[in-house]
């Protein structure tokens, strides 16, 4: 069980390491004066789909530790591993924001983007 956790954690680690190549392709290509609309589209999709499974996976680590750090019976002293345990949830939760922003960040420069591709479109 703690084996498959660890292991769950290491799948999240990569899928993180995903959201940043895709975040850093995306705007990449958008600080190109001419982008790949598909390639942009593509690299979103797989940002988004990275950042939930991110998301769920963590969150379900997160009900996991819950659980174990509550329902345990009392074997001496828990503050550590309750503290160990509001420090993983608060890392977890500042990740889940980051993601959040960065994912924002990255629609609102497609957006912008795609914007003045249309204008540039519409002047010629």
């Amino acid at each position: 069980m703690a084996n498959e956790r660890l292991r769950a954690l290491e799948d999240v680690e990569k899928e993180i390491a995903t959201v940043m190549q895709c975040a850093g392709n995306i705007v990449l290509e958008l600080s190109k004066d001419k982008h790949n609309a598909s390639l942009l589209d593509r690299q979103l999709v797989q940002f988004q789909a990275s950042v939930n499974r991110v998301e769920n996976e963590l969150s379900g680590q997160i009900r996991y530790l819950t659980q174990v750090a509550t329902g345990q019976p009392h074997e001496g002293s828990t503050y550590s591993a309750r503290k160990d345990c509001q420090m993983a949830l608060n890392r977890a939760e500042y990740a889940k924001v980051k993601l959040g922003e960065l994912g924002r960040t990255c629609e609102v420069m497609l957006e912008q983007q795609q914007q003045q591709q249309q204008q540039q479109q519409q002047q010629t």
